[in-house]
């Protein structure tokens, strides 16, 4: 599941767009290097029209959150090919946005990915400028975020629901099987929904990673720049970590937080991440146990049984909520674990479930809302959905025996999520995707000539656990900041540490001693 991580200072409805990071997928590769067709494309071969590019950049008013204050920004578009196999064939445009450095000095720009896959960049880049207004980094840095292809703004924008059908709980993952599961026509007409309201099949065959690094390079270029200096939260790992494996020596400095494990497949970077959420989870009732009214009761030993008490009911019948929708189980688990991205929810998901006691079920219904990007009168961002297409080409794509068995496991690892009912067939949405995933696993291992490299890495990261960040930064040959905590990521945590060892390493390459350690 995807979630974001925003400071405490913007925190609210706004806020939680954000926290999104790491989302489990349903698709995959082969293990191994790049597979036929994903070579880099370079300029000299039909892209010198897209790497000659200039975009024009223009004042813009980015919307920002409540309480954050403003930041003077210019938007601009990037063509890229929809195929980089066939660059005169159909194009995609990038939404980009940029915070000029507020020094007279700047050493270029540093482009920025908030995670997902399926999150918006231009509205990161925004936050991420006003979060650091004081930084050396703004001071030196133009700051870029860009709406990868098939996301946000960008054009074509990935699209497989309705809103309507979000809100009726449209199916968006495997995960939890057993109560409402795909059919083989079901998935059948997910490929022909998102088909046909994201622009056709090709669409869905070019949203994967790789495609989303080369995009990456022709932006670089366009930006001026003869090297890349990346910052890239969960999600933004992997694409960081594909960039330097298809471009090493276009790197000059990869700043990479809450990492996804390069070396994991689906099936075992998801039960990492199930098991991450429930030590996450426990680590929250014991927290609550300490408080006389805590709804999990006093024995944190006891508060995953109490919570499946709680909310299995939903299944059959949903919890009321003011606005007339109601809360059913799925919204009820998406709720808590939104919460389980930063301690700083913990006591919004505890009200959550006091209130499950007493039949009502707003304020979890509000965290799975913001978690979804869900607006006060029900439009929905494409995030989630695009999160679904691109892991379509980025995951291992999975047999029902193989769904089964991933369920199964994450059950078993993370019990607070489980209804409790019999897994019959699970289904992988991805199964009548067009191509066969791009990715690859593992990736980004064995690379030559890359520059040192930067990973922070969070102890008590639920979504993307700190052993995914020590195998990133030991395969990258970089350096690791392990900062101890309990969130998804740091760079947004206004931690003075983790600041100022990040702005030594963008500006000066400096990069932090073995065994380093920040504490939030």
């Amino acid at each position: 599941m995807p979630y974001r991580k925003r400071p405490a200072v913007v925190l609210g409805a706004a806020a939680l767009t954000l926290l999104l990071g790491a989302c489990p997928g349903q698709a995959g590769g082969q293990a191994g290097t790049l597979q036929a067709g994903q070579r880099p494309a370079s300029p000299g071969t039909g892209l010198d029209r897209f790497y000659g590019q200039k975009p024009a950049f223009k004042p813009c008013d980015p919307q920002m959150p409540p309480g954050a204050p403003a930041v003077k920004a210019e938007c601009a578009r990037l063509k890229v090919p929809l195929d980089y196999q066939n660059p005169k064939g159909e194009q995609a445009e990038i939404a980009l946005l940029r915070v000029p450095a507020r020094g007279k000095d700047p050493i270029g720009s540093l482009v920025l990915n908030p995670g997902g896959p399926g999150f918006p960049g231009t509205e990161h880049a925004a936050i991420t400028a006003a979060v650091w207004a004081k930084s050396p980094i703004t001071e030196r840095f133009d700051l870029v975020g860009f709406d990868p292809r098939g996301v946000g703004a960008s054009k074509p924008a990935l699209d497989c629901y309705t809103d309507a059908e979000r809100d009726r709980g449209a199916k968006l993952s495997s995960i939890p099987a057993g109560i409402d599961d795909w059919t083989k026509q079901e998935t059948r007409r997910l490929l022909q929904q998102c088909a046909k309201r994201s622009g056709g099949r090709q669409v869905l065959a070019h949203v994967g990673t790789r495609d989303v690094a080369r995009d990456m390079d022709v932006l670089r270029q366009a930006l001026g720049d003869e090297k890349l200096s990346f910052t890239g939260t969960s999600y933004g790992t992997r694409l960081g970590a594909v960039y330097a494996e298809m471009f090493p020596k276009k790197v000059r400095a990869l700043v990479l937080d809450g990492a996804m494990d390069p070396l994991a497949g689906t099936h075992e970077r998801r039960i990492q991440q199930a098991t991450g959420m429930q030590a996450s989870f426990e680590r929250m009732a014991a927290s609550c146990a300490t408080k006389p009214d805590c709804p999990l009761g006093t024995d944190p030993d006891r508060a995953t049984k109490v919570f499946q008490k709680l909310v299995r009911p939903l299944i059959d019948k949903p919890a009321r909520t003011s606005d007339g929708r109601g809360l059913t189980f799925e919204q009820a688990v998406e709720g808590v674990t939104a919460a389980l991205y930063t301690k700083a929810l913990w006591p919004v998901a505890i009200a959550g479930i006091a209130e499950l006691e007493a039949g009502k079920g707003d304020s979890l219904l509000k965290l799975r809302d913001s978690y979804h990007g869900r607006t006060a009168d029900g439009v929905y961002p494409n995030s989630l959905e695009a999160t679904l297409a691109i892991n379509c080409l980025d995951e291992e794509r999975h047999t029902p025996k193989q769904e089964i068995a991933l369920n199964r496991a994450a059950f078993e690892a993370a019990p607070f999520t489980d209804h409790g009912r019999p897994i019959k067939e699970a289904r992988d949405g991805c199964e009548h995707w067009p191509v066969k995933p791009t990715l690859g696993y593992p990736y980004a291992t064995n690379i030559k000539g890359l520059p040192g490299t930067l990973t922070v890495s969070v102890t008590g990261d639920a979504i993307t656990p700190h052993e995914g960040g020590i195998n990133l930064a030991k395969e990258l040959g970089g350096s690791l900041l392990t900062v101890e905590g309990e969130q998804h990521g740091a760079l947004l945590a206004g931690n003075a540490c983790v600041n100022e060892a990040v702005a030594a390493y963008l500006i000066d390459l400096e990069s932090p001693a073995e065994g380093a350690r920040c504490h939030l």
